[in-house]
């Protein structure tokens, strides 16, 4: 792995681009080197022996309700909350402008 200094550091932020001041670039470097050593902290685990997973929880359901059609909001009704309405439809603004 590469080492982690103000020259690496301004190439993310300027990947990222992020505009980094001089306090800013200490304390991300300070913040990262922490973050990188207990990244590396954590490929001294003993994980032989144990299958990997794509979810934690494996026996997880759908915890939502069906999709079943249900009653309808009548047009007047409807129309009504409708701000701007022509011929029976709801006008909204026009998102495409023509062409000259």
């Amino acid at each position: 792995m590469s080492e982690l200094n103000r020259k690496l550091l301004k190439r993310l932020a300027s990947l990222c681009r992020i505009h980094c001041t001089e306090d800013d670039e200490e304390r991300l470097l300070n913040d990262l080197g922490k973050i990188l050593d207990y990244v590396e902290l954590l490929h001294e685990v003993d994980t032989d022996g144990v299958d990997p997973c794509n979810h934690v929880i494996s026996d997880m359901v759908n915890c939502m309700r069906a999709d079943v059609p249900g009653d309808v909001t009548p047009r007047d009704v409807f129309m009504r909350n409708a701000p701007d309405k022509v011929g029976g439809m709801v006008r909204v603004p026009s998102v495409i402008k023509k062409s000259s």
